[in-house]
Formats: C-alpha cells, sequence, structure tokens
C-alpha cells in the first residue's frame, strides 16, 4: 500500500491547489490546466464519494480516506509522465489529511499521515472562502468555512510549504496563480 501513495519522480512543476470546499479549486485548478495547455489532475474524491453516495446514501467515513488517498496518487503519478510543463493538482493526500483530521477527533491514518508529509509540490495556491458558498451532495460545512480555512493554513505553515494566498474573483485568482506559476517557469530554465 506504501508503494500506492508514494509520490513518483516526474519531470515536471507540480503545484496544488489547496483549501476548504467551494472555494474555487477546481475551476480555478481547469482554468489553469487550459492556460498552459497542460495536465489537470482532478480531485479523485468527488468521484469516488459521489459514488458512494449515489449508491448507498451515506457521507465520507474514515475507512474511505485510504482508497481516496490511493486514487489520488494513481492520478496524480499516472498524468505527472504526460507533461513536462506544469502539473495542476486538484488536491494532494496533505488535504486529506486536513480532512481527515479536522473530521474525525483529530486523527488521521498514519500511512496516509507520512506520505502526506513525505510528497513534495513546488508551490500551493491557498483559496481564500471569498467565494460563495455551493451546495452539493458532498459538501457538508457551509458554517465552518472560517475554521477549515484555518486548518489548511495552519497544516501549510506546520509543514512549512510554499504557498501563495488566493483572492478575490476568478480573474483576479487566476491572474495571481499565472504569475506565480509564470517565475517558477522561468526559475526552471
Amino acid at each position: 500500500m506504501e508503494k500506492e501513495l508514494k509520490q513518483q519522480p516526474a519531470n515536471c512543476i507540480k503545484v496544488v491547489l489547496f483549501g476548504p470546499e467551494s472555494t474555487g479549486k477546481t475551476t480555478l485548478s481547469r482554468h489553469l490546466a487550459r492556460y498552459y495547455n497542460s495536465v489537470w489532475v482532478p480531485e479523485y474524491a468527488r468521484a469516488y464519494l459521489q459514488d458512494v453516495w449515489n449508491n448507498e446514501r451515506r457521507t465520507c467515513e474514515a475507512k474511505d480516506l485510504l482508497p481516496i488517498a490511493i486514487g489520488q496518487m494513481a492520478l496524480e503519478n499516472g498524468l505527472a509522465k504526460k507533461t513536462d510543463s506544469v502539473l495542476i493538482c486538484d488536491t494532494d493526500l496533505l488535504e486529506t489529511k486536513v480532512y481527515s483530521e479536522a473530521y474525525y477527533s483529530g486523527t488521521c491514518d498514519p500511512i496516509l499521515d507520512k506520505y502526506a508529509v513525505e510528497n513534495t509540490y513546488d508551490l500551493y495556491f491557498l483559496t481564500y472562502i471569498d467565494v460563495p458558498w455551493e451546495a452539493d451532495d458532498l459538501r457538508d460545512k457551509p458554517n465552518e468555512r472560517e475554521r477549515m480555512f484555518k486548518a489548511f493554513e495552519d497544516a501549510l505553515i506546520k509543514y512549512n510549504r510554499p504557498y501563495v494566498l488566493l483572492k478575490g474573483s476568478k480573474k483576479e485568482r487566476l491572474d495571481q496563480a499565472v504569475k506565480h506559476i509564470d517565475k517558477l517557469i522561468k526559475d526552471k530554465h
């Protein structure tokens, strides 16, 4: 199982959209992948949990987190081989760890915890809670956005991750993200 959670070497810049639910991560990650004509790694948990909801009428449980993490890394590792420029990740294992600790009494499976900390990225974009909440089958904490935002930012600080806080409209966020990714590309070359 550990091999399935380990990040494989890749010849690309990896950026992660990171933050609470309903803060524009998926929209922005798709726009960035399109902008750079590159690869987008979707959030595996969305499809997995929608399937659980549709078939079992239940929300995420602790037992779902390792299959979600394995699915996320399988997507990332597979898609990282398809680009040598920028890989745009809608999420990562550190996000899964934050949710695990927030939802399940501060706990996280030790194997998930290990790879959430070990896997690395060139830059995180922390999405702020200044966009309207959009309800769906899976989102469930509209009144805890500030607390969840703080948990995400605290994780980035605790694990010394390079990050940029993104606020504002979709266009403002895209412009800010492009500026920072362009700098990473320039520095790489």
